[in-house]
């Protein structure tokens, strides 16, 4: 049964969950899905927890569980939410969770998911009408043949549940953040996809929003000139704004002013330093500074999250140039940035219209060696770090409910 199916058996009452419609889109939506567009591919979930279910039928928690723990604080879950969904990515009102993003997509078909927690599990069958329900991932995996395959476990089993996944011949990847701990497993993850040519995507953050590829296009039009150094407000590799900018490869860091590791957990850098890479881009981490400045010959732009994307141009004025702003073009961006931008660079890779998502695995892994290289400079009194880093058994801890 089919997606459309089966919201016909559950509204019609005759069939399926009782109760109202799982998931309705609009009308306009209806009318504009071509009658081609049905399920090519076969997909799954691993992990039903906030961002692979419950952020969309449920309030956010902040009760304490351990990782590890089997059964963990589950509030009061909506199954029937309605959603008004978008068939194209870039319209806003989108919802959050990974589920959801497959769910609504007409080339992809959800059939299966997989999490300790029964409770959640039942849940996601419930909602969906799936049956295919699994406490082991691997098993689902194995026995559901899927092309796409959403990891949203905790970081500590990512690597694995990736590695996994593409040695079991799944076509394409994305997983939630962080991406891991280690450089170790980001090397294996990235490996694991690259030798089998497998879009990984690691993190629904901004800069998977439809706006980015805007920016991007409008740089490389010559809409600021030749860019000639980036500002951001920290490097935050798990959720770098900075890295989809660059076309060298990173080659050096010094830092300053790093913090210790803070009672959350979390050990990410929070100091001051700059990045040059291998064809000599500069990126200057910056207390204070927006989330990205991207500075040119001829204008610069700037991306923050309560403001979206702006632009100025250069002018001539009577003492030398005057800085205009112009509006932006569409898309602007606009939250929710969730799940479905990620599925989008997913599919767009699977039908051969990109070459990697926006969030890469290969960017974030590599966004994460500058991370530790910057800490590794401040550790050692602001001395120039050379990349790559040869111990690869460096990592980052995040706070826990990351």
């Amino acid at each position: 049964m089919d997606r459309r199916q089966f919201l016909k058996s559950v509204t019609g009452g005759a069939a399926g969950l009782a109760g109202a419609p799982l998931a309705q889109p609009a009308e306009a939506g209806e009318a504009n899905t071509p009658k081609e567009s049905r399920p090519r591919y076969r997909a799954g979930v691993i992990g039903l927890g906030w961002t692979g279910l419950l952020y969309d039928l449920a309030e956010r928690t902040d009760e304490r569980f351990d990782v590890d723990d089997v059964k963990r604080p589950t509030p009061e879950l909506d199954i029937h939410r309605r959603f008004h969904h978008h068939t194209h990515p870039g319209n806003e009102g989108n919802p959050t969770s990974y589920a959801e993003a497959l769910w609504d997509r007409p080339e992809v078909e959800l059939v299966a998911g997989g999490e300790r927690d029964v409770e959640r599990l039942r849940a996601f069958g419930e909602r969906y009408g799936i049956k295919a329900l699994y406490t082991d991932g691997v098993e689902m995996m194995r026995k559901e043949r899927l092309d796409i395959v959403a990891i949203c476990t905790n970081t500590k089993g990512r690597a694995f549940l990736t590695v996994k996944a593409a040695e079991l011949g799944v076509k394409a990847i994305f997983t939630e953040k962080p991406m891991a701990h280690t450089l170790e497993e980001a090397d294996r993850m990235v490996k694991s996809c690259a030798d089998r040519n497998i879009p990984l995507c690691c993190g629904a953050i901004t800069t998977t929003h439809p706006s980015f590829s805007k920016a991007k296009e409008l740089i490389q039009g010559d809409a600021i000139g030749d860019v000639v150094s980036i500002e951001c407000g920290g490097v935050t590799a798990q959720h770098q704004n900075w890295m989809y900018f660059l076309q060298g490869a990173p080659s050096w860091v010094v830092a300053t002013d790093d913090e210790a590791r803070r009672d959350s957990g979390s050990s990410e850098f929070r100091g001051q330093g700059v990045l040059v890479t291998s064809i000599g881009e500069v990126v200057h981490y910056r207390k204070g500074a927006r989330q990205i400045k991207l500075s040119g010959t001829k204008g610069e732009m700037t991306f923050h999250y309560s403001e979206g994307w702006r632009i100025w141009r250069q002018e001539k004025a009577d003492r030398g140039v005057r800085y205009v702003e112009t509006p932006w073009p569409s898309p602007q961006f606009l939250p929710p940035y969730g799940a479905i931008y990620c599925l989008d660079d997913i599919i767009a890779c699977l039908d051969g219209q990109l070459d990697e998502p926006k969030n890469s695995g290969r960017r974030v892994a590599q966004a994460i060696e500058v991370e530790l290289a910057l800490k590794e400079s401040a550790r050692r009194g602001n001395r120039r770090i050379d990349l790559p880093l040869a111990d690869r058994s460096l990592g980052l801890h995040y706070d826990w409910f990351r």
